[in-house]
């Protein structure tokens, strides 16, 4: 077989628009694992949250790469963990404050996935929701700053799209090198996340420390996304799929697109480049 090794992403891709996973999804995933070849989900989540998705896929322990490749574990396993600089993450929250945008930050050197916002810190309708799905990891605190300790994986914002594109390159000039920026956005929902990673970090730098972990080359990789933080991984992996509902930036990397995650997409693709299955195919 040409693929050992299926590298999803979760949101947009893996879920449905309902946020959940699809019969026709699953069964596909099941059958490429049946022939063999590894699956990992490949995510800007935290453990905690990719953990719930990949219990509820039913296809036992899976590699997981987190926050856009900061950690990677193989079941409760750490592989890799690249934490943000204590000074980088200080920037972030500072530059925050002055644009009134809350910052979260993740915690946790061996995915605990804990979360840190300071009390009475501006929160988007995005950011209120995050926290309110993540409310058993919350730690409300006084002063994020003197909170702050050595165990920071990332520094998260989010709110309406126009917002974070003002505040991007705000943060990259005052963090320079220090850091690396990758935004997820979502157009059907008007929103956008904006995280602040070590420069280290990038989902293609994580699928290929997997890979070697694996003891598989890159070459034989077939990788999934839909949004902008999937654009490396994508593009280096042997096969780059696009889901139809991507951004629109992703969709003029000239990879094959799928139908989208509410046509079923993913399985598509699995059925197509792993099953050799019929069914509706890829624009190419």
């Amino acid at each position: 077989m040409r693929f050992q090794l299926l590298a999803v992403d979760i949101d947009g891709t893996l879920l449905g628009p309902e946020r959940s996973i699809r019969p026709r999804v699953r069964a596909a995933l099941a059958a490429a694992q049946g022939r063999g070849v590894r699956l990992a989900l490949v995510t800007g989540r935290r453990a905690p949250a990719a953990r719930r998705v990949a219990e509820e896929l039913g296809l036992g322990s899976l590699p997981l790469v987190l926050h856009n490749g900061a950690l990677v574990l193989d079941g409760d396993r750490l592989l890799r963990c690249l934490p943000l600089a204590r000074p980088a993450a200080l920037g972030a929250i500072r530059i925050g404050r002055e644009q009134q945008a809350g910052p979260v930050v993740h915690c946790g050197l061996r995915g605990e996935g804990r979360l840190l916002f300071e009390e009475g810190a501006p929160q988007s309708v995005l950011v209120a929701y995050y926290l309110d799905k993540g409310h058993r990891d919350l730690r409300l605190v006084p002063d994020l700053e003197a909170a702050l300790g050595d165990d920071t994986i990332q520094v998260m914002f989010g709110g309406e799209i126009e917002a974070m594109a003002a505040l991007e390159p705000l943060l990259a000039a005052g963090l320079g090198p220090a850091a690396r920026l990758e935004r997820t956005v979502y157009p059907e929902r008007g929103v956008a996340l904006l995280d602040v990673l070590d420069p280290r970090v990038g989902k293609a730098s994580a699928l290929r420390f997997l890979c070697g972990h694996l003891g598989l080359a890159l070459e034989a990789t077939l990788a999934v996304g839909d949004n902008w933080n999937d654009r490396e991984m994508l593009l280096e992996a042997g096969q780059g799929l696009v889901m139809g509902n991507a951004a629109p930036e992703l969709l003029g990397l000239g990879l094959p697109v799928l139908p989208g995650n509410g046509e079923d997409g993913l399985a598509v693709g699995v059925e197509r480049y792993i099953l050799g299955r019929g069914g509706p195919n890829p624009q190419e």
